[in-house]
């Protein structure tokens, strides 16, 4: 099929941009799953991810296979991750940092505190991610002109700058701008744990000379690398629904418990950026196209087409009807900061690696495709 403006859809120019949060990236794979049926062999030159987005678009950089079995390979191991295998808490070592934090700037202010390594502990993580991913096959694809370039984006703490870790061909261009940069590297397990350390709940990760922490901290422009690597056309996954759950129709008079807090914290981490970035992108375009035929468009910008796909449910609300549990230690952490409450399920569906939770995610994120089929079908084949 061809574009509205009678030309073949340039194929190189497709990126597929994946935000974070936590178990809700499951949402993605669902939708991932819904992409695939339209075009179980689209060529997706252009992959970018952070946070947890990072891991489903690295597995899809280095998948050796079609589009159609790359995704289906992403969702069995979905359906087999566990919390257990994303992270562990030591309430002894936890328990003992923060007594000794406590005590040194109670007793002995002159001393540095002890540092805290972040609550959890991400190990396992590391070694489902290694078992899983081949990180070999994103440079085999990239010689095999199969790929264009993959990216991830981590918060290095020591500069407070978006460091955006590319591996592409030699004829991808790195950027530099303000607190957001690119650096070009072969991605290894290494990056993908620094892109998904959360802060304070996860250990920061050092990569060389510098500790890195979760990429969406202070990534403004999720939809930014993908337009740098030379994106015409985006396809990009929102973790927020429409009409969200936290509509103020809903008002408590009570003092909002600290999981509500951090919940809401995460949201600005993970949720807000993406709809920001969108909601500037298309600002741009209706300016761009503004501007008359023949005449040369301002500052070497280009209009770049966007297909923003998003629940049609709240997923915290989801998380609320879930039955699952999390593990003993981290189940009595999050009960400690109310995170059991109805108010508290927002920060603790980041958590819920379940099955019984992550399932219904990916099938919700494929039924909210489905039915937006012949929006993708339209984008895919070149038109808006």
């Amino acid at each position: 099929m061809n574009s509205g403006n009678g030309t073949p859809p340039d194929e190189s120019s497709l990126a597929l941009v994946f935000s974070g949060g936590g178990a809700r990236a499951a949402y993605q794979v669902g939708v991932l799953e819904a992409i695939a049926e339209c075009a179980p062999e689209l060529d997706v030159p252009i992959l970018t991810g952070v946070s947890a987005g990072a891991i489903n678009a690295t597995s899809l950089a280095a998948h050796p296979g079609p589009f159609g079995q790359a995704v289906s390979d992403l969702r069995r191991e979905w359906e087999r991750l566990t919390p257990t295998q994303v992270y562990r808490v030591e309430p002894i070592r936890v328990g003992g940092a923060m007594w000794r934090w406590a005590f040194n700037m109670l007793v002995r202010r002159r001393k540095a505190p002890p540092v805290l390594r972040g609550l959890m502990d991400m190990q396992p993580l590391k070694f489902f991610l290694k078992d899983c991913i081949d990180f070999g096959g994103i440079g085999r694809n990239i010689a095999a002109g199969r790929l264009r370039a993959a990216a991830l984006s981590a918060t290095c703490y020591n500069t407070g700058q978006t460091v955006t870790f590319v591996q592409g061909g030699d004829d991808v261009e790195l950027w530099h701008r303000f607190m957001r940069i690119a650096v070009s590297t072969r991605i290894d397990v290494e990056h993908l744990m620094a892109s998904t350390a959360i802060p304070l709940i996860f250990p920061a990760q050092k990569i060389e000379n510098a500790f890195y922490g979760d990429g969406s901290v202070r990534q403004t422009a999720p939809l930014a690398p993908a337009i740098h690597l030379g994106a015409n056309r985006i396809v990009a996954v929102a973790m927020r629904s429409e009409n969200p759950a936290e509509a103020c129709a809903t008002v408590s008079m009570d003092y909002p418990v600290a999981a509500e807090v951090f919940g809401l914290l995460l949201h600005s981490v993970f949720l807000d950026s993406l709809d920001a970035d969108a909601e500037r992108l298309e600002r741009v375009n209706e300016v761009l196209r503004a501007v008359p035929s023949g005449h040369e468009l301002p500052g070497g910008l280009r209009p770049v087409d966007l297909l923003l796909l998003r629940p049609s449910r709240d997923l915290a609300e989801m998380a609320r009807g879930c039955q699952a549990e999390l593990p003993g230690a981290v189940e009595f952490l999050v009960r400690s900061i109310g995170g059991a409450q109805a108010k508290g399920s927002d920060f603790q569906s980041y958590l819920m690696f379940q099955p019984e939770y992550t399932g219904p995610l990916m099938e919700l994120g494929y039924e909210d495709a489905k039915a937006r089929r012949g929006d993708i079908e339209r984008f895919l084949a070149g038109g808006r």
